[in-house]
């Protein structure tokens, strides 16, 4: 079987298309894949050389882990080296959903899925189509976002094609995808667990299990991909909108910038992308990474974003948007003034 074409196929996420991706995976391809989060980048977890074909196409750094991804929690025991009664309390809770557990790995998970390190980020996704997949592939996939390093996690296939057409297999063509923001990930390893990655589990839904989760970063490497201090970023520069900042920086038009906001539109930008008129935080994670990447589209001097509640998914919104930001940013009528 051939897997190594020179522009990506784009599959129908029907029976035909979800069973050639399977079959590509297990001869050692790449697949893009949606899941309820963004599409996924997968491989063969257990192929050492399949993954690394990940690494190659995103331009992602070796010490960035992977995530897991298994069609039931079983699979997800046999990838773990004890599976403590918390972790199967959450997964009876959360799988399938957003939610990526860490747990020390066995040795069947090769070192460059982990970084190296001695425990594996798994979950267990809820889009159908990426259940099938892993079924029908009968291995458990790594996959992290499908996008070119450290850029806008994508929401739809063009999206993934836009990025990725030339340098991997196949497409499953899904449409958007209904949460439009990563999974949360929590460490089990620590004692008390520990919140690598705000995402599509709110943290308040968390504490019921975890009353003393900590939330304050780790210090040395990270088990969990989409830590890094700069990530998720657009190509025209993103400030996000602070209150109180000094006077100075760099002035640039409201008329060349765009604007990022929260309910509703705001006067004077060349384009304005508003991600929840209700204010709804679940339709504004998943409208996030699609609006910036129309403003990305749009040819402007910058993109200023407007902050949302820290509470709920907007905890992890509020984390995307300081990891692609560039500095902060103030208004006046007709000026973007921007402090990097």
């Amino acid at each position: 079987m051939r897997y190594d074409l020179p522009v990506a196929q784009l599959l129908l996420p029907d029976a035909d298309g979800i069973t050639q991706a399977a079959a590509l995976l297990r001869a050692g391809g790449l697949v893009a894949f949606p899941t309820e989060t963004v599409y996924g980048l997968g491989a063969n977890a257990f192929s050492a050389l399949a993954v690394a074909r990940i690494f190659a196409a995103k331009g992602r750094p070796y010490f960035d882990p992977l995530i897991v991804h298994v069609a039931d929690p079983g699979e997800a025991a046999r990838l773990w080296a004890d599976v403590p009664p918390l972790a199967k309390k959450l997964m009876e809770k959360f799988w399938p959903g957003p939610l990526t557990l860490v747990l020390p790995k066995r040795e069947i998970i090769p070192d460059i899925v982990t970084a190296g390190l001695p425990t594996v980020a798994v979950r267990m996704p809820s889009h159908p189509v990426a259940l099938e997949l892993i079924r029908l592939s009968k291995v458990p996939i790594a996959a992290p976002s499908a996008n070119r390093f450290g850029r806008l996690s994508p929401t739809h296939h063009e999206a993934v094609l836009e990025q990725l057409g030339e340098a991997i297999d196949a497409v499953i063509a899904g449409g958007p995808t209904p949460v439009g923001i990563e999974s949360t990930v929590i460490s089990l390893a620590e004692d008390p667990p520990r919140l690598l990655r705000p995402g599509g589990t709110p943290i308040e839904a968390l504490r019921e299990f975890i009353p003393h989760l900590r939330i304050e970063p780790p210090c040395g490497p990270s088990a969990s991909p989409g830590t890094m201090p700069r990530h998720y970023r657009p190509s025209t520069p993103l400030f996000l909108l602070a209150s109180g900042l000094p006077t100075g920086g760099e002035a640039l038009p409201r008329a060349k910038c765009g604007f990022l906001a929260f309910q509703k539109a705001w006067d004077g930008f060349a384009q304005v992308e508003v991600l929840s008129e209700r204010g709804d935080l679940v339709e504004a994670a998943s409208s996030l990474f699609a609006a910036l990447r129309r403003l990305d589209r749009a040819g402007l001097r910058a993109i200023v974003a407007e902050p949302v509640p820290e509470e709920g998914l907007g905890l992890a919104i509020m984390d995307r948007l300081r990891r692609a930001s560039s500095g902060q940013a103030r208004l006046d009528e007709t000026h973007v003034w921007v402090v990097r």
